[in-house]
This record gives structure tokens, sequence and C-alpha cells, in this order.
């Protein structure tokens, strides 16, 4: 298994780094994916993805960060070449939901880490939150041809799943999957094509059932994948499989 997006720079998963890791490897685990959403948590990162082989990490401003971390293409590009355990950009994207930060400086920090995604062909790990449209007209007036997208903790419409299907688009499925009013989105699951499909935890948030009201953690991930099997209608074994090699092409063009 592969957990596609997480935050070990958060607690209570930093602190306990050594027994998340643990956990993560008697499930199955065998890579983990650490995200970046500030200047701050990036130095953090560098020394996370040291402790372990399996551990690798991103560069990007999450949209909620956007105000108060101005990066341009040159940064994210500097960042993302600094070390090979970087393999991604983001996280990136829009949220119209909160608003945390105004959606200006979140749009201006969503097309710079395109920009430097169709530069470096890597990754773009995109989250998008009440801003379906938004982000789709941005992704189409790119040179999409020429960027890899991949749609974290995907909670959108079929319609938004379907337009992004023209793109190189992948779409992760969190935990969210498993919660109990969560059937329009099992529902659109069903309509994505397998080998587009990626399972995350997004830890520490968002536990599934049956960890509902606990700090999820990577480990957790085995509850989301046995929840997609039943949804995609496939034995597990075969998903994992099926995940693991999406998240192996995507990230290291392992074919």
């Amino acid at each position: 298994m592969i957990d596609s997006h997480c935050h070990l720079d958060q607690e209570p998963l930093f602190n306990n780094l050594n027994e998340i890791l643990l956990r993560s490897k008697k499930v199955g685990i065998d890579k983990i994916l650490t995200i970046c959403t500030t200047i701050n948590t990036y130095n953090k990162i560098l020394n996370i993805i040291k402790k372990d082989p399996i551990i690798f990490g991103t560069f990007g401003i999450h949209p909620h960060e956007s105000k108060d971390n101005k990066v341009d293409k040159y940064d994210i590009i500097n960042k993302v070449q600094i070390n090979d355990k970087i393999i991604g950009i983001g996280e990136t994207g829009l949220d119209f939901y909160y608003n945390n930060s105004d959606k200006e400086s979140q749009i201006v920090s969503f097309k710079n880490h395109i920009d430097a995604a169709i530069e470096l062909n890597a990754p773009l790990i995109v989250h998008s939150r009440n801003a379906e449209k938004e982000t789709y007209n941005i992704l189409k007036n790119k040179n999409t041809k020429n960027l890899k997208i991949l749609m974290h903790c995907f909670t959108g419409s079929l319609k938004f799943a379907e337009s992004l299907m023209s793109f190189n688009t992948y779409f992760s499925a969190s935990g969210i999957i498993t919660f109990k009013n969560s059937f329009e989105l099992q529902n659109t699951f069903k309509k994505i094509h397998l080998n587009k499909l990626l399972i995350e935890t997004d830890s520490p948030f968002l536990a599934p059932v049956p960890m509902r009201g606990k700090k999820n953690e990577p480990s957790f991930i085995k509850y989301t994948l046995q929840k997609l099997a039943e949804i995609k209608n496939i034995e597990i074994i075969d998903l994992d499989k099926i995940t693991s090699n999406n998240f192996n092409k995507l990230f290291f063009n392992d074919y």
C-alpha cells in the first residue's frame, strides 16, 4: 500500500514518527508521501524524508497559506530540485469554502505551481474546495498536455471529475469515502477508471471508519483501500496493486 498524501510534520504524527512508521510497515505500506503546505513546513519535511527510505516529500503552498507564503515559479522549481526525494509540487489549488487567503493570492499561487510543474514535468497535487469551475478553467487555460495532475482527497462532483478526465488527471480517495453520508462521492468513484485511482489518509485529519474520532495516521489507509475495493467491486489485493502501480507511474514514471 502507498499513502499518497499525509502530513507527517503535524502532531501527533511528528513526535511519534518511529511508532507511526512501525505501524505503517506492519500493515504493508511501502511508500509514504508527506505533503508540504508552507515554506516553514518544507524545512521540516527535508528532515523527515531522511528518517526512512519509504518517506518522500513535496514542496508547495496550501491555498489557505498563499497570502502569507508567496512563491513564484522559480522558488518552487528550486525547492523541488534540492532533493531527489522531493517528488511532487503541492499541495496547491483553490479553497473558496474557508477563504483563509483572499481569492487573488490563491489564484496567483496556483498558477505559479502549475507553471513549475509543467517545467519540471512533476506531478501537481491539487486541493479544490468550493472552486470547481475556477479550478477547471485555470487548468484548461494551461498547457495540460505536459501536466500530470493529482486531485487529492477528491470530494468533487461527478461532473467536475468528468471534466478533469480530459487532462492527465489522477484522483485520490481519502477516508471520506468510508463516511455514512458519502454515497454521492462513492458513486463518483465508481465512475473513475481504475488506472486513475490512488489512496491517501490526509492524516492526521479525516480518520476513516472505523477510526472516526481518532487522529488519523498512515496505517489507517487499509480501511480506505478496503472501502474503495468494495465500491469498485474488486479484490483488495488487486486494488492495492493497481493503486500502488498508479502512484509509481505518476511519481516515478514507472510503467
